[in-house]
């Protein structure tokens, strides 16, 4: 094949599914679960020739840096400037602390991504009414005098506190990615209103530190391979893939021995592919479940009591903080001395659906199979009370003495990170004032009337609501958050947000409500670095492949001409490329953080650069070893099961002191229920990293975007497997294809979220974007993204 014939093929998205097999390097099997199914397709590919050497130039290796938590390695093929295949690590170290960081399924896609004939070409202004859709192309030079004029004017017209930057992680994990671009631009104009938290693990990032004092409460994963048995509450590596070695690493531990179980409404990949165990379990109560399993551990004395009386404060009468009386302990409440009501599994298992015997044998083990881990997903944490979620789970790492041991986890959020590259674009925002994330669309219309009840910070009040929007290679405007019809109707209002800029690779559901749109570069076109999540000891080397398509460019360059307008491009730039910054990064690394990091050139060639250490992280294993001399970070120096500075709130309904079950609006106790019988839940996909690829045709041959309903509630409704179904509520409705499946828990549904909002005349959604159902009405402490708690009903297209 020439590669004329090859590029126009490709352009003209004409290429036949065979072919894109066999250039992409994938055999036709089945991937179940990311790095286990892609090894299968390494080593068959190991057995055939798919190409020779002479069918390409040189062979770069480079590396996605979109929101992914995983970073693979990505291995170009170019010949004559056009990429005519990808494959990825290969390499098998014989090291077990050194897993090979192969590709997923959405991995081996990423040449049909860089290829795909609808990329955003060139810049373009809106000519229609906003969320029409209808633009004009224009050129490099128009699109930068417009967002420098308009970035001045709003500016002096409003005041700085009217620009903001909408949170988004299209492709923010490198160094320089469009949001960091576009706040380095504000912040030497003036400044912009800032925003905290994100919408993945929003509550567990402020619950968290309440009990623990940071949210850096997990362990490398190579701990895992001393852990004995292994609870994975709401979390789906499989798909969601926090780190490429993860799975590597759960393997290793079921070969060692751990028991693996995996509690989750939905039968995974993960607990398919990992699982000794399912636990379904309706959404919203894991809380319930938790305080039975704590119930039967104390009543049982199989709690660790030298544990908590030296670590923690709150668990029973004679450890609680000055002043607040002893019945409000965390013993008391499980007993149930103060409310009446034992926390015991026949309690919860009317609540959460869990049989009781089955909580008995899971806190029993939990409890006496030692090292225990506890690994919270944060899916469980994105509903009405995400915050007693995390902060529940531990508790019960506490109670069994699992903190701090090697082989055990501290539950919570999670993240860890003994690893770390520099960055080297840094900003001092003049703006102190910040909102919440996922408060935003309230800035739009009430930022003036917020208050620090609204998670308003840095300032008693705003000047002014957001006038200006920056959305940066991401989704959120529109597609990932909640209540689509809502948002997109504040949107449409010109006179709230006066102007709006998108950047990205695709005319995504967001880039149709853009004023100016700029066509951005993918990982291929560009140098960078590929960072994990918080969950990596490596770093990879995101090498320049080809040049920019079309008259795609990088955010930094854009900006650094519109900083050049507004007469601040040295102070923006300071003299310095992308290639610059990526040598900045890595030379920095090696003098101010570790001399073992390889020299730029030495990176390069070698892809990627592993962090090495002796023994495992094992979180807060400096504070067990010696609490007197390593406190904790939380007021009283200690766990803080008992939460003092929550008590204070006087809030105690819904921001409880110690953690417990809390009946979640549109949950299952909610009256709701009897309108809109099915609780909705969503989750990340393994065929689309959030809603990045869902416009790729391969990959939904390995995922269908379709709706999951249990076979009962399917009956009740007279749906079969494949009928299109309608699913609404009071905020929206859509249609979607259904799968009939055991893999679902009775009374549940489950869209994957992601999909791209595709309403038709009507406006109802065709494609299943599951946050035409979503509410917007946020958690109580954090403030953050509560899209898992839906109530909706679901009826035959």
């Amino acid at each position: 094949m020439s590669e004329g014939s090859l590029l126009k093929r490709l352009m003209t998205n004409k290429m036949e599914r065979r072919t894109f097999i066999k250039w992409s390097g994938a055999i036709g099997v089945p991937v179940i679960a990311g790095g286990v199914g892609t090894k299968l397709l390494i080593d068959k590919q190991k057995e055939e020739k798919v190409a020779s050497a002479s069918d390409w130039d040189k062979v770069v290796s480079t590396c996605s840096v979109n929101n992914c938590g995983g970073r693979c390695v990505i291995k170009a093929y170019v010949k004559d400037g056009v990429v005519v295949r990808v494959a990825t690590d290969t390499q098998e170290s014989g090291d077990p602390s050194i897993p090979p960081l192969r590709a997923c399924v959405r991995g081996r896609n990423y040449r049909n991504l860089l290829y795909h004939p609808d990329r955003l070409k060139y810049p373009m202004k809106r000519v229609g009414k906003r969320g029409e859709g209808k633009f004009e192309r224009i050129s490099w030079e128009e699109a930068v005098d417009t967002i420098a004029s308009e970035v001045k004017r709003i500016g002096d017209t409003y005041g700085p506190e009217s620009r903001y930057d909408n949170y988004s992680s299209g492709q923010c994990w490198g160094l320089h990615g469009g949001s960091t671009a576009v706040r380095k631009l504000l912040s030497v104009t003036g400044g912009f209103l800032n925003f905290r938290n994100d919408y993945s693990s929003g509550a567990g990032n402020v619950a968290t530190p309440y009990t623990y004092g940071t949210n850096n409460s997990g362990s490398s994963f190579d701990s895992l391979l001393h852990s004995k048995y292994i609870l994975l509450w709401g979390q789906n590596p499989s798909e969601m893939i926090f780190s490429t070695p993860y799975r590597e690493y759960l393997l290793q531990a079921k070969k060692n021995g751990a028991k693996i179980v995996v509690i989750d409404p939905r039968y995974t990949d993960t607990a398919i592919t990992y699982g000794d165990e399912w636990i379904p379990i309706k959404p919203t109560t894991d809380n319930a479940m938790m305080d039975a399993m704590g119930y039967v551990i104390v009543t049982e004395k199989l709690h660790d009591q030298n544990f908590l009386d030296k670590y923690c404060v709150g668990f029973d009468g004679d450890h609680m903080p000055e002043g607040v009386a002893k019945e409000e302990c965390l013993k008391s409440y499980l007993l149930g001395e103060k409310d009446g009501v034992a926390k015991t599994p026949e309690w919860a298992e009317k609540i959460c659906g869990v049989p009781a015997e089955k909580i008995r044998e899971i806190a029993r083990n939990y409890a006496t199979i030692k090292p225990a881990a506890l690994i919270q997903g944060w899916a469980a944490q994105r509903q009405a009370y995400g915050e007693q979620f995390m902060r529940g789970g531990a508790q019960l790492a506490c109670l069994t003495g699992n903190v701090g041991k090697l082989g055990g986890w501290a539950a919570g959020t999670g993240y860890w990170n003994r690893s770390n590259i520099v960055y080297p674009i840094s900003y001092e925002n003049p703006v102190k004032a910040s909102i919440p994330c996922f408060l935003w669309t309230k800035a739009v219309e009430q930022g003036t009337e917020m208050t620090a009840a609204d998670g308003l910070q840095g300032t008693e009040k705003l000047s002014t609501n957001i006038k200006l929007i920056f959305n940066m290679a991401g989704n959120m405007l529109i597609n990932q958050h909640a209540d689509i019809n809502k948002t997109k109707q504040l949107l449409e209002d010109e006179s709230k947000v006066e102007f709006i800029v998108v950047s990205d690779l695709f005319m995504t559901p967001s880039a149709k409500y853009a004023d100016i749109i700029l066509p951005g570069t993918t990982f291929f076109e560009r140098y960078d670095i590929g960072v994990p999540w918080c969950f990596g000891d490596y770093v990879v080397f995101g090498d320049k492949t080809i040049d920019p398509l079309y008259e795609c460019r990088d955010e930094y360059d854009v900006f650094a001409e519109v900083a050049e307008k507004l007469g601040v491009k040295d102070q923006y730039t300071e003299g310095r490329t992308i290639l610059d910054l990526v040598k900045e990064s890595v030379e920095r690394t090696r003098k101010e953080l570790d001399p073992t990091f390889p020299t730029f050139e030495e990176f390069r060639k070698k892809g990627v650069h592993h962090f090495q250490y002796d023994e495992p992280l094992v979180g807060f294993k400096t504070q067990i070893d010696d609490l007197e001399n390593n406190p904790f970070e939380t007021p009283s120096g200690k766990i803080e099961l008992f939460s003092k500075t929550l008590w204070d709130l006087n809030q105690h309904e819904e921001i409880p002191a110690i953690a417990k079950y809390i009946s979640s609006w549109e949950g299952p106790e909610d009256p709701l229920i009897e309108k809109y019988p099915l609780q909705l839940i969503s989750w990340h996909y393994k065929r689309r990293c959030h809603s990045t690829y869902d416009n790729m045709p391969w990959l939904e041959e390995a995922a269908k975007q379709e709706m999951w309903i249990n076979p009962k509630d399917a009956e009740k409704r007279g749906i079969k497997d494949g009928d299109r179904a309608q699913v609404f509520n009071d905020r929206g409705s859509l249609v979607i294809d259904v799968k009939v499946t055991t893999r679902i828990t009775p009374g549940v549904a489950g869209i994957p979220q992601g999909g791209w909002y595709s309403p038709d005349k009507s406006g109802i959604d065709q494609r299943g974007a599951v946050n035409v159902l979503t509410s917007q009405r946020p958690t109580p402490l954090a403030k953050s993204n509560p899209q898992l708690t839906n109530l909706v009903e679901v009826k035959k297209a």
